[in-house]
């Protein structure tokens, strides 16, 4: 039988640990050390087939079209999406975390290869021309070194030439923090982009809030005018959205607690009303996604929910043969596992300073040859790895040959570490996370009602972001949506197509599908990025790829319309609202519309899907100022100026 010490962390503060996993411990510790698992099976979504859409719709990997040179690395939040060069063509931002934050510019359809905009840790993204000089300035909210090196946002300023200078300090200088939350926004109706810059919680601020709020001053600073109150842990994902539909931008704080919905009665003053606006308590939230799916006008809001991933979690394969593995921080003895003479270690990830693989009785380093910071492979022979050392007293990984066909693994990190072994032939089950359901809710006239089961939302499933688009051209919005996965097998992205505002119908072979082992979704954008009228998607795996699909959808007719500054006033197109009515269907957009919890998308290029109808399409922009215009189109299948 296994002994309980196996389990248990043996660093300081390794019993907050061991409370955590003792739950799903309890399962593995009355298991026999010989006993097999069944394994857990890839996760397999069960929908009723009258809930399942007779539509085919197929995306492509486009790996051409991105040529990053996509090792597996981790990754912060949702890609960016903004016309940084103002040429109509969408460009991005990647953020491989800790490592490289990577501008990729578009060549009417086609990346170009990435340029490193900056090095380090850096957290969430917001693009914008904060100052109206005619130019995109980006706004990155750096780490902190987990409190050891607290900095403040960095600017850059990006002409149309693409040109990138540094933004120089401002007069105010924004505050060292450990960063997480930029976007850039106008929170006060005046046309001037304003400044969310959110902190996780430092010990030295003793409780007092770091969600800091800046007023643009309209030449080039910013000044702070308020702060949300203070949050725990990671609860600085937000949703910037109007929920009661007076012009003035709400806002949905998330993460760490249940969210909070907080009402701007005027600019920059904000009430706390979750209570009297949410129909229940939303916890375990990753993302939330503004989507107008019955076309009334209100935005309504696309919620994924994920429990977090405990330390000493597994998931195993007997079929295949492999386990994943995962554990937060400290020292941990996994069970032993039985296998052949030769294993692999798949796509092993133990950020700095804890990187290194200690083979054997001696603990010898394994001889990693090159970049240490992405997933790496080993393959290791038992003779090269007798025996297990008695103390584990060096940061980093362990793995030996026990004997009997037994081997034993470790960790002594001081952050998140996984990977995948592969080659396993036995290992005691432990039980699988919890699987959540995710809550579409409906907006009605300013409170929300849970719409879900209604609508065809009934899965459960652990997910992490979502991204709302019209995929078939039918003009109504789609949903596709991003799952945790189990770093043991392929991730499946949950596809629902528009039921013309009744409801939501699955598409089960889409080919949006993530292969590499050892990695977990993440984060889903829609974008048309050769704007050829069908939407495409990129996707962001942490611990894995970045992938872009080309959806192959050519059926239906559209049209897109490049939202630029407001004609009299020159109001940024950021937050911008675009209904169009053609052939009696309405639809509602916005620019900076998306699911990413830390950064703020900008791309000014809006698609709409028009079904059979070829026009004439009439469309009203709605800039944060208030300014209107309209204009009606008679020319289908095409992006449009204003």
């Amino acid at each position: 039988m296994f002994v309980k010490s196996q389990f248990i962390s043996t660093v300081k503060g390794g019993e907050y640990y061991k409370n955590k996993i003792s739950k799903v411990l309890l399962a593995v510790l009355t298991t026999s050390t010989f006993a097999c698992a069944n394994g857990v099976e890839q996760n397999k979504e069960s929908f009723d087939s009258e809930n399942i859409s007779g539509e085919r719709i197929l995306f492509k990997q486009e790996v051409e079209h991105l040529p990053v040179k996509n090792s597996n690395l981790r990754k912060w939040d949702v890609a960016t999406v903004a016309d940084l060069d103002q040429d109509g063509f969408p460009d991005l931002l990647l953020n491989d975390h800790g490592f490289s934050l990577k501008v990729l510019w578009n060549n009417n359809g086609r990346f170009a290869k990435p340029y490193d905009l900056i090095m380090g840790d850096m957290h969430g993204i917001t693009a914008g021309d904060f100052d109206k000089d005619g130019s995109i300035e980006i706004a990155v909210s750096r780490g902190g070194g987990s409190g050891s090196n607290a900095r403040n946002t960095k600017l850059f300023r990006v002409a149309k030439n693409r040109e990138i200078s540094t933004v120089p300090n401002l007069e105010q200088p924004m505050p060292f923090m450990r960063g997480r939350t930029v976007k850039l926004v106008d929170l006060n109706q005046d046309g001037w982009l304003d400044l969310l810059n959110f902190a996780f919680p430092s010990r030295e601020m003793q409780g007092k809030s770091e969600s800091y709020i800046f007023k643009n001053t309209q030449n080039g600073q910013f000044v702070e005018e308020t702060k949300l109150p203070a949050v725990r842990g990671d609860g600085q994902k937000t949703l910037i959205t109007d929920f009661n539909n007076d012009g003035l931008p709400d806002l949905i704080v998330y993460g760490n607690d249940e969210a909070r919905a907080y009402q701007a009665n005027k600019a920059f003053e904000y009430n706390d009303v979750t209570n009297s606006v949410f129909p229940f308590t939303l916890d375990n939230v990753t993302s939330i996604n503004e989507i107008d799916f019955d076309n009334d006008g209100d935005f309504d809001l696309f919620v994924t929910r994920s429990v977090e991933y405990q330390p000493g979690q597994t998931f195993y394969d007997k079929k295949l043969q492999l386990l994943g593995y995962y554990w937060l921080r400290g020292v941990h003895k996994f069970p032993p596992f039985h296998a052949g003479p030769v294993i692999e270690l798949l796509n092993f990830q133990s950020q700095w300073p804890t990187k290194d693989l200690f083979i054997g009785e001696s603990a010898y380093p394994y001889a990693f040859e090159g970049e240490t910071h992405i997933g790496r492979d080993v393959r290791l022979v038992n003779s090269d790895a007798l025996g297990f050392p008695d103390k584990l007293d060096k940061k980093g990984a362990y793995i030996g040959y026990i004997g009997n066909g037994q081997w034993q693994f470790a960790t002594a990190t001081f952050s998140i570490s996984t990977g995948v072994i592969k080659g396993v032939a036995a290992y005691p089950e432990m039980p699988k996370p919890e699987a959540l359901s995710d809550v579409l809710l409906l907006n009605t006239g300013g409170t929300f009602v849970d719409d879900s089961t209604q609508l065809g939302i009934t899965y459960q499933e652990n997910t992490v972001s979502s991204a709302v688009a019209d995929i078939n051209n039918d003009g109504y919005s789609d949903l596709v949506i991003a799952k945790t996965g189990d770093l043991i097998h392929s991730n499946n992205a949950l596809t629902f197509l528009n039921e013309k505002g009744k409801g939501f119908k699955a598409i089960t072979a889409h080919g949006i599908t993530s292969e590499e082992l050892g990695a977990l979704g993440l984060g889903i954008e829609p974008l048309d990025y050769d704007l050829d009228g069908a939407v495409d998607l990129i996707i962001g795996n942490e611990r894995g790829k970045w992938h872009l699909l080309r959806n192959t959808k050519t059926h239906n007719n559209y049209i897109g319309i490049h939202v630029p500054p407001s004609p009299k006033t020159n109001a940024n197109s950021v937050g911008a609202v675009v209904e169009i009515e053609a052939c009696g269907n309405k639809q509602k957009k916005k620019v900076g519309q998306t699911s990413a919890a830390y950064s703020l998308s900008s791309n000014p290029a809006l698609h709409f899907g028009l079904g059979k109808c070829t026009g004439p399409v009439t469309a009203t922009v709605s800039w944060s100022n208030n300014e209107q215009s309209t204009r009606t189109f008679t020319a289908a299948n095409t992006y449009v100026g204003w």
